[in-house]
């Protein structure tokens, strides 16, 4: 099928999907052209600008971007700094055009480690894009999935010594609240690129019954036409969420 038909029954068949990215392989996309790291990681955020663009027109109304992850602090001090960078880069240069074109940005993860003056561009999108409806874009920046929910059953936890809530309050939707992605829909969808087959960590809570594709495309080279056919499998897929499909 052409990209464009592709393009065209998704974005008639989708509503509203949550679609998550792990975008892998940018240092290798760069790596195999004799290129530093930091090349891959400027040209994968160029293509997250793009595919932003493109998601309301497949009919994706949530996005989540896994940029940065608990454990690649473990990676070099340049390496580190340099995406740090080109985070508060991308903010900065996206902040008119996202807004303007109704999208709104949050982060999810622990904020704590990140540079202050990172964390208050971080604050100032989100608060110039809270009213925005046509797309919700979440960027997970220092996330990881046990950490996530171990900061979470740590806040159930204080709750219930703050006399909150009771040990009989503590159920799933308790837990849920208390989650970096509290009032975001579960992914439906979360796609891996680069030809690696894990999920690294990456919403074990909220993607329990998402469907899954693992891509060999590098990151940089992944473009809304292959987003596009991708979406027009996912859309052949039976979801069963455990029940038993009749008929």
């Amino acid at each position: 099928m052409a990209a464009n038909d592709a393009t065209t029954k998704t974005a008639q068949g989708a509503t509203d999907l949550h679609v998550a990215f792990i975008m892998d392989g940018n240092g290798r996309w760069a790596t195999s052209r004799g290129w530093p790291r930091l090349v891959g990681h400027r040209k994968g955020a160029e293509r997250v600008r793009e595919l932003v663009r493109a998601c309301p027109e497949l009919g994706i109304g949530h996005i989540t971007v896994y940029a940065f992850s608990t454990e690649n602090w473990k990676r070099s001090t340049e390496e580190v700094i340099g995406l740090m960078s080109i985070f508060a880069r991308y903010i900065r240069r996206e902040a008119d055009e996202l807004s303007s074109a109704g999208v709104r940005l949050r982060f999810i993860g622990d904020r704590s480690r990140l540079d202050p003056k990172l964390q208050q561009l971080m604050c100032a999108i989100e608060r110039r894009t809270a009213g925005n409806r046509l797309l919700q874009f979440n960027v997970a920046i220092n996330y990881g999935g046990r950490d996530e929910l171990a900061r979470a059953a740590r806040q159930l936890a204080a709750d219930v010594q703050a006399g909150l809530l009771t040990l009989e309050d503590c159920d799933q939707a308790a837990l849920e609240a208390r989650l970096d992605t509290a009032g975001s829909p579960d992914p439906d969808l979360v796609i891996r690129t680069s030809g690696e087959t894990r999920t690294s960590n990456f919403l074990p809570w909220q993607a329990a019954y998402s469907e899954y594709e693992f891509t060999p495309t590098l990151w940089p080279d992944f473009t809304p036409e292959h987003l596009a056919e991708i979406l027009t499998r996912f859309g052949l897929r039976e979801r069963r969420f455990g029940a038993v499909l009749t008929g």
